[in-house]
Parts: structure tokens; C-alpha cells; sequence
């Protein structure tokens, strides 16, 4: 199965602007993971990750690709599918 993890935080203007992009994609049945990087720490640290708002995408639990910023719908799904 293909996930995607979405590494934000609360005072990153970027990802307040991308946060309901993800919801619609989390809503239209998408598996996707909503992770805050204040209060998760330990998880953005365990994918290197040092710039948000970045996307973590996975199949069956391995890592297929990494990106960072604000990216558009097609561009996600395009990765989920």
C-alpha cells in the first residue's frame, strides 16, 4: 500500500496553505499521515527531515521518495497511485 507522510508545523505559513491540499487528499481515501514536527520530534528526526512542509512516500512500508515544499493535488496523487 502507498502512504504518504506529511511532516508540518503549526507556525510554518507554507504548510498552513498546503494543510487542506492534504486534507482533501486524506479525505478522498488516500492513506495519508499528518505529522507535526514540534510535538513528533522524534519522527521527523528518524526521516531526516529538516524543512517543512516536506512529504514522506511510501510502498509496503519502505521509502520511495522524499520531497520538500508546497507541492500541487495531481502531483501527490500522482505519487499515491
Amino acid at each position: 500500500m502507498k502512504t504518504v507522510k506529511y511532516f508540518s508545523a503549526t507556525w510554518c505559513q507554507p504548510c498552513k496553505q498546503f494543510k487542506p491540499v492534504m486534507q482533501e487528499i486524506a479525505n478522498e481515501g488516500y492513506n495519508v499521515q499528518f505529522i507535526d514536527v514540534d510535538s513528533q520530534a522524534a519522527v521527523a528526526q528518524q526521516y531526516g527531515i529538516r524543512s517543512v512542509p516536506s512529504l514522506v512516500f511510501e510502498e509496503d512500508g519502505n521509502l520511495t521518495t522524499m520531497v520538500v515544499g508546497v507541492h500541487s493535488k495531481d502531483f501527490v496523487i500522482a505519487r499515491l497511485t
